[in-house]
């Protein structure tokens, strides 16, 4: 039952010292605000880079040929060899793991190789197939993305990127009308910008004019080599599994040694978000420990000021048990103090530091969005501010259990003897 009179007591013997009762609680509020800060920090961090990945496939791999740096099958060491369509087919027919699939080419790379009348720009010319946007999903600022029927039917036509857009069009609608890449003349379909503002493959989508795979590789006339090879992952599958399988299809089929490290070039992003994961995994730890260390260094303090009130309450506490008091009601009673000490000065921090995040977002709002943003929306989830809440009211009682237990040992007699 809660008893107004005991509460309206621990308030007068708090705020009898106000001055060392404020002192006391300013450890365990500059270690609260400290925990909330680095903790929002550390989302910020984290919403800021993943933030410039969005809408790209996080289970995908790149695939690019190299030298070969081992002799087999009567080839020497530092042959030059290629991927080619049949690779792409095999992967296809045989391992399962395999989504999404997308050879990719680049056309012949000149200045001014873009033009429209009068208006020209340089910029990135590739073909692929119509599954690559599942691997970098794009924003459709206009019409639509390549196709199946664009691909089977090698359309003589394009999507162009959002940048090469305002130079050429003036970000008008450009659908229907033709540009000029590599001096042949091509159809737009749609205007795209990737999602994706911190990776891309071979040049930012928005400077990039995409063509149909069949069109560009017969347009190139360079029989059916590919320069890249893009595939994403399903859902489920072992990701190194899946990529051992891939590899060795490959060299497999072009006559590579199975043991060759060298020969077929990889980026694994499933690996590397992998790894950031587990970066931003051990920053919140060390925050953790971070914060709950300058918490300690807080609650010890308010354990001290607790001992000293002890001490000197001792006739107090001594008159208390010679009328009866159970050791329970001395107990709870300095525990009740030193949990209101602490959770006042936990809350005001804790309240603070949300209050300070949440400024911090709102000027981050405010300013125009830029590519490469590294600290977006710092907060602290409601999950975060109830465990901080529970360590807090914990530490409280824990900063007053041993003077409780101190008080609790004072005899009567010997209390109401000493001076």
């Amino acid at each position: 039952m809660f008893d107004i009179d005991r509460w309206i007591e621990i308030w007068v013997t708090i705020t009898r010292n106000k001055t060392r009762s404020i002192l006391t609680c300013f450890g365990v509020f500059w270690g609260i605000l400290m925990l909330v800060i680095l903790l929002g920090s550390g989302v910020g961090m984290k919403n800021g880079m993943f933030a410039g990945i969005e809408g790209f496939a996080t289970n995908s791999v790149f695939m690019w040929s190299d030298r070969t740096s081992e002799a087999y099958k009567g080839f020497n060491k530092g042959r030059i060899w290629n991927l080619r369509n049949r690779d792409v087919e095999a992967i296809k027919q045989n391992v399962t793991g395999v989504e999404y699939i997308s050879p990719v080419i680049w056309g012949n790379s000149s200045d001014k190789n873009v033009v429209y009348g009068q208006v020209s720009g340089t910029y990135t010319v590739k073909g692929l197939y119509p599954e690559y946007f599942h691997i970098e999903s794009q924003t459709i600022h206009y019409g639509r993305v390549l196709n199946e029927i664009d691909q089977l039917e090698k359309r003589k036509v394009c999507v162009i990127g959002s940048e090469v857009n305002e130079v050429l069009f003036k970000g008008a609608d450009p659908c229907g009308k033709y540009v000029r890449a590599n001096g042949l003349y091509y159809q737009i379909v749609g205007v795209v910008e990737a999602k994706a503002t911190n990776i891309n493959i071979g040049g930012r989508s928005s400077q990039c004019v995409f063509i149909p795979f069949s069109t560009m590789q017969q347009t190139l006339n360079q029989g059916d080599i590919l320069h890249f090879l893009c595939l994403s992952i399903k859902k489920g599958y072992n990701v190194k599994q899946v990529i051992d399988e891939c590899s060795a299809l490959i060299k497999a089929q072009n006559e590579i040694a199975p043991t060759d490290p060298q020969a077929l070039g990889m980026v694994n992003l499933a690996a590397e978000f992998a790894t950031f994961e587990n970066l931003f995994t051990g920053i919140d730890i060390l925050v953790w420990l971070v914060g709950m260390g300058t918490l300690l260094a807080g609650i010890i303090g308010v354990s001290n000021i607790m001992m000293v009130t002890v001490k000197e309450r001792t006739r107090e506490i001594g008159v208390r048990r010679a009328l009866g008091a159970k050791p329970w009601n001395i107990i709870s009673q300095v525990m009740s103090e030193s949990l209101l000490l602490t959770s006042m000065a936990g809350l005001l921090g804790l309240s603070l530091g949300v209050f300070i995040l949440d400024l911090v977002d709102k000027i981050i709002s405010t300013q125009p969005p830029s590519r490469g943003t590294f600290f977006l929306h710092p907060e602290v989830s409601i999950q975060t501010a109830i465990a901080a809440t529970i360590v807090l009211l914990f530490c409280g009682l824990l900063a007053g259990l041993i003077p409780a237990w101190r008080a609790m040992q004072i005899k009567a007699i010997d209390a109401i003897r000493e001076e």
